[in-house]
């Protein structure tokens, strides 16, 4: 028998490359949650292969992803298309962001990751900033809240929750987009509602805490809902 002194480094390899498949994915979704490309458009894979001078391969790979995520929906006549989110979709994706963000936030109060924390400070203060400065805010903010709440949930240390956040994360993207382009009030009350969630995890308040992100996530509920109505024919 022969023993060898490998180290055991040399059984890692280099961690794999991003995929072609991965960056067109991230060039799709920009678009769509964007509206650069706009619900129920088609998404023909030999025109996004021309565009984004690829092969159709990884093209179909990214759909695939994307219809996973809720952003497009593949039928076998229609073929791929960005997909519509529905009332009742908008009451799925809210009711399920409350119970997981609640569950964040009972256990991010009592032990909270402090750098998770002072990061969703930062994300508080651009978007103040962001409002001061006007230009590109709707995105701007858009972009900040999300990465406020993940934040928020990334502090309480449960991974798992953490996952099946993320993978409800474009629709909630895509749905806040469409609140702040529908209701310029947010420029009001975003600072301010992440503002006074944050003290209260920060303060233990449990209680509180639950209780302004009940409000919080209501109001932008509400607001979105409301365009639904506006656009209802």
């Amino acid at each position: 028998m022969t023993i060898t002194n490998q180290s055991p480094l040399s059984l890692l390899s280099a961690p794999p490359k991003r995929s072609l498949s991965d960056e067109v994915v991230d060039r799709l979704r920009e678009a769509i949650i964007s509206g650069a490309m706009p619900q129920g458009e088609r998404l023909r894979e030999e025109t996004l292969a021309e565009t984004l001078q690829v092969s159709r391969g990884p093209i179909r790979e990214a759909l695939t992803k994307l219809e996973r995520e809720g952003l497009v929906s593949i039928s076998p006549n229609r073929g791929a298309t960005v997909a519509r989110l529905s009332r009742e979709d908008l009451d799925e994706v809210y009711s399920l962001r409350f119970a997981m963000e609640s569950l964040a936030v009972r256990l991010s109060a009592k032990t909270g990751d402090a750098a998770c924390l002072a990061e969703m400070e930062s994300c508080v203060h651009k978007m103040g900033d962001a409002l001061a400065h006007g230009a590109d805010a709707i995105r701007k903010t858009a972009e900040l809240d999300v990465r406020f709440h993940k934040k928020l949930v990334q502090s309480c240390g449960h991974k798992l929750l953490l996952r099946h956040w993320t993978e409800l994360r474009p629709q909630i993207h895509w749905l806040l987009l469409k609140r702040n382009i529908s209701d310029p009030d947010f420029r009001d009350y975003a600072v301010s509602t992440h503002s006074i969630i944050l003290n209260a995890i920060r303060d233990h308040d449990e209680s509180r805490a639950l209780t302004e992100l009940d409000q919080h996530l209501r109001g932008s509920y509400t607001r979105v809902a409301s365009s639904y109505t506006k656009t209802k024919p």
